[in-house]
């Protein structure tokens, strides 16, 4: 059981990481997209991403408490270690990211799935791109994945 624990939590990662991967690219590409239409494009195809990558959370998270209950890993510090490094990512992630892209999503006219205004001035679109900072998240992404890829391989303590 914890083998097959252990690769629907590799398998949650994987789908996450894949649709997650999609907001990631979005987010460099629209702090320079000067087109409208384009930018809405971009903004659509990352939110529609958005439930493939809970899902895929939602998958990875309990396939992992699963593993680390059959595994007999609470007494350890490292799956505890593990959730606070995805708690601290998604939350700073969320604070950077996140608001940005709603804010972008309103001043390029985006109020709603499939409804679409007219957008802000192109003063106002470019200050607010002007905002989006995708370095923070990728490079808090990145820290925070390849820590938790270590505390999963060699379960320090």
């Amino acid at each position: 059981m914890y083998q097959w624990l252990v690769f629907a939590h590799v398998l949650g990662v994987f789908g996450f990481l894949l649709a997650h991967g999609v907001s990631a690219a979005v987010v460099f590409r629209v702090r320079t997209e000067q087109d409208v239409t384009a930018l809405r494009a971009l903004l659509n195809l990352s939110g529609n991403t958005l439930m493939a990558s809970f899902i895929s959370l939602l998958v990875l998270l309990a396939a992992g408490i699963g593993a680390a209950f059959v595994g007999n890993w609470w007494a350890m510090g490292w799956p505890w270690a593990a959730l606070g490094v995805l708690v601290a990512v998604w939350i700073v992630m969320s604070a950077q990211t996140g608001p940005v892209l709603r804010r972008l999503r309103l001043a390029v006219g985006i109020t709603g799935r499939g409804q679409v205004k007219e957008p802000a001035t192109t003063a106002a679109i470019a200050a607010t791109q002007a905002t989006v900072r995708p370095w923070v998240s990728a490079i808090t992404g990145g820290v925070g994945l390849l820590v938790l890829l270590w505390l999963m391989l060699f379960k320090p303590f």
